[in-house]
């Protein structure tokens, strides 16, 4: 199974050249039946004949995988690796590397660390800044509250049993709450003003509270999910910083935007986050999964998260230059996630990437010009980034079938969510558990 086969090499490459030189189709999702049918009998004692295999996954299954990165993908957020980060992404995959530790993969880790630097720089962090690379936001952003849970308990010399709250939006991400309601600590949940919190807001919320001594942190959004709304960022920071509270910064999609100077303003007090979150895999043009996740002090993280074993001892040194990723989030095995944005920030520059990410805001802007001139739509609100948010005046969703959108007719001022999208978005208030 490990001799090199040329035939079979040829055979995968080959399809790998036509996915990257064609541009892919929508796709639809497909039907479990028919899916189990065709794979019935697949897998068993004996094996098949490669072209077949590479055949049925062609004809049968590729197919039933949404194309996230297509031109007609206008759902969710979508995702469009260059072709050097793609082209990368199967060097990492077929080169076995285990990204775990400095010990096993010390030029690799260095070229990931070189992009979280670029990252930190962008954002404004100090050079003491540093993290790793995670599977997505909600790992992200589970491993950071961690990390604030256990600093703070650290700091205030808490047992692990007392109650512990983070300040959160009603317009969170879903996996902040996920995260909270992991690690046992409770959300102090504040009302948005439209749709964003501020730091009046939070200010006013802390000194309502009838306790507010337990509340150790606070997350902010940089670009929520369905509206690319980004919270105040400053106004927050300057809070975080009068109660003593640890400041995390949920810009898993929107962080990208730093490095577009025409909405680089927006960012304003991201630079005083203790823990940050940005997906490449969103914004950033990288290939699935990866997110960056940064650390002001990554001493902090390293204390919540190193694993200690026997098997282990080799991996920790005294040395802070042998830098092991296994220390900075809640993960031990890892892939060298990073390494295509590496190499295609290092192919492309960072110039291409900011122009990029600009013409997405200009089309942004466009589609919003567009929209306020159709007398049959309607502009829910003004992009703050590349989100566009509108409505088809007297439509609501009300279901699915088969791909279309079947519609029933309402008032012009019904639910705010975009045309498209009837299941509830990731920012609506109900998923952040409330207060307690």
């Amino acid at each position: 199974m490990h001799s090199y086969d040329p035939a079979l090499t040829d055979l995968v490459l080959g399809a790998l050249r036509d996915r990257l030189l064609n541009r892919p189709a929508l796709n639809h999702p497909g039907e479990a039946d028919k899916l189990d049918r065709v794979l019935a009998g697949l897998i068993g004692p004996d094996g098949n004949d490669p072209a077949e295999v590479l055949r049925l996954w062609t004809e049968q299954l590729a197919p039933t995988a949404i194309a996230v990165d297509s031109p007609r993908f206008l759902s969710f957020v979508p995702a469009a690796p260059t072709q050097a980060a793609a082209l990368f992404d199967m060097l990492v995959s077929c080169s076995s590397i285990q990204g775990v530790s400095w010990l096993l993969a010390s030029g690799p880790i260095a070229a990931e660390n070189q992009v979280l630097r670029l990252l930190a720089d962008l954002a404004g962090m100090p050079r003491s800044a540093g993290g790793c690379f995670v599977p997505g936001g909600s790992a992200g952003n589970l491993s950071a509250l961690v990390t604030a849970r256990d600093t703070a308990r650290l700091r205030r010399s808490l047992g692990p049993y007392d109650r512990v709250r983070f300040a959160v939006s009603d317009q969170a991400h879903s996996s902040i709450g996920n995260a909270l309601r992991i690690i046992g600590v409770q959300p102090l949940v504040i009302p948005a003003e439209d749709h964003r919190l501020t730091g009046p807001a939070l200010r006013t919320a802390l000194r309502a509270d009838a306790d507010p001594s337990d509340i150790i942190g606070v997350a902010a959004t940089a670009g929520t999910t369905n509206a690319g709304i980004v919270d105040d960022l400053a106004g927050i920071a300057s809070v975080a910083r009068d109660f003593d509270l640890w400041l995390h910064v949920d810009g898993a999609y929107g962080g990208a935007g730093l490095l577009a100077p025409s909405v680089r303003h927006r960012y304003d007090g991201i630079e005083h986050a203790d823990s940050l979150v940005i997906d490449p895999h969103k914004w950033l043009f990288a290939p699935f999964d990866c997110a960056a996740l940064l650390y002001r002090d990554p001493r902090t993280a390293r204390a919540a998260h190193t694993q200690d074993a026997s098997y282990l001892d080799a991996l920790h040194t005294d040395d802070d230059a042998q830098w092991n990723p296994s220390d900075y989030a809640h993960h031990l095995s890892r892939r060298a996630r990073g390494l295509p944005l590496w190499f295609s920030l290092a192919v492309h520059g960072t110039r291409a990437y900011t122009k990029a990410i600009e013409n997405a805001l200009t089309l942004a802007r466009d589609a919003a010009a567009i929209i306020r001139s159709a007398p049959h739509l309607e502009l829910v609100r003004e992009p703050e980034l590349s989100a566009v948010l509108f409505r088809r005046i007297g439509w609501t969703p009300r279901t699915t079938r088969d791909g279309q959108l079947a519609f029933s007719p309402a008032g012009p001022r019904s639910s705010p969510r975009p045309v498209g999208r009837a299941r509830r978005s990731p920012d609506s208030p109900s998923s952040i558990p409330g207060p307690a």
